[in-house]
């Protein structure tokens, strides 16, 4: 579909459609070195990400799942989504995953009962096996970034955002393949500013709003098990141009500084991909303006416990 059909009206029938479903997650207003800010705890999601928003959605827009169930290829936090849905609503699912997908998820995805299939080194591996399988058993493909059903779904944390407070200037969103920014983008539409924030080493977004186009790139450090796309999604690019503000890069040792501080100051275990737009406030990447009331994504919190630093 055309990223046309991404807006308000159909982020807000997503959200009547899966509502029920997930949790409304909470606010805090935190202090930081760089200001005030208000984060969204999303990694109280069910399954530990938002991406639970997205694959309820695309799994109750269908009017028959089929016999094989639900297919999908994640780096682990869309697959835990996917398995998580699947299960709550009895439906078989198979999910890819590269080798670099973190242990943590791994066994996540074991305990909700989903049948994993381990391909190749990156995403785009694990993506290209599960296309083939879907053709070969019928099952229903959920892409993790660049579906329509998906991006309406991740919408709907604006629209619940909003809803709590309607005051915001600013929003930091972390971004992988951009179907969360590109969702709560065409929510927002440019009355609230979105800033899109990647890892040094997964800045998908940055190079293709510097291009003007996607455009297929390396991925590597940290936050690359759930940033690590190798290029953002077609559907999410054109939003992204009108509504994205900026798209800014964090280091991985920004982002593991800002896990730690998140640990230390609130007692949050977050994930490095979960992490990265506070990093972005943390570090001074991004400078709020005097009186400029900021709101910071907390997106997932499938971590691996040791790897957080006391």
């Amino acid at each position: 579909m055309s990223s046309v059909a991404i807006n308000q009206t159909s982020i807000a029938a997503a959200h009547e459609r899966v509502r029920s479903h997930i949790r409304l997650t909470p606010l805090v207003d935190v202090q930081t070195r760089n200001g005030p800010a208000q984060l969204k705890l999303e990694y109280l999601q069910r399954g530990g990400t938002f991406k639970i928003r997205g694959a309820f959605n695309t799994l109750l827009s269908q009017n028959q799942i089929p016999t094989a169930g639900v297919v999908a290829a994640s780096g682990g936090n869309h697959g835990i989504a996917i398995a998580t849905a699947a299960q709550s609503l009895g439906v078989p699912a198979h999910i890819f995953v590269p080798t670099i997908a973190s242990a943590a998820k791994v066994q996540t995805l074991q305990r909700l009962g989903a049948v994993i299939h381990q391909q190749g080194d990156f995403f785009a591996d694990a993506y290209a096996a599960s296309q083939i399988f879907a053709q070969q058993t019928g099952a229903l493909q959920s892409h993790a970034y660049d579906q329509f059903e998906t991006l309406c779904g991740q919408g709907t944390v604006a629209k619940e955002w909003q809803e709590q407070n309607n005051e915001l200037h600013t929003v930091l969103v972390a971004v992988g393949g951009g179907g969360l920014v590109g969702g709560m983008a065409a929510w927002y539409r440019g009355n609230v500013r979105v800033i899109a924030v990647e890892s040094e080493g997964c800045g998908t977004l940055h190079r293709a709003l510097h291009a003007g186009t996607p455009l297929d790139g390396p991925v590597s450090g940290i936050a690359a098990d759930s940033l690590g796309a190798t290029r953002v999604g077609n559907l999410m690019f054109p939003i992204a141009q009108q509504y994205v503000h900026k798209a800014l890069l964090v280091s991985d040792e920004e982002i593991t500084q800002a896990q730690t501080w998140a640990w230390r100051e609130l007692r949050i275990a977050c994930e490095p991909g979960g992490a990265a737009a506070l990093a972005a406030l943390l570090s001074g990447n991004y400078k709020p303006q005097p009186g400029e009331r900021v709101g910071v994504l907390m997106c997932g919190a499938n971590v691996d416990l040791s790897k957080i630093q006391p």
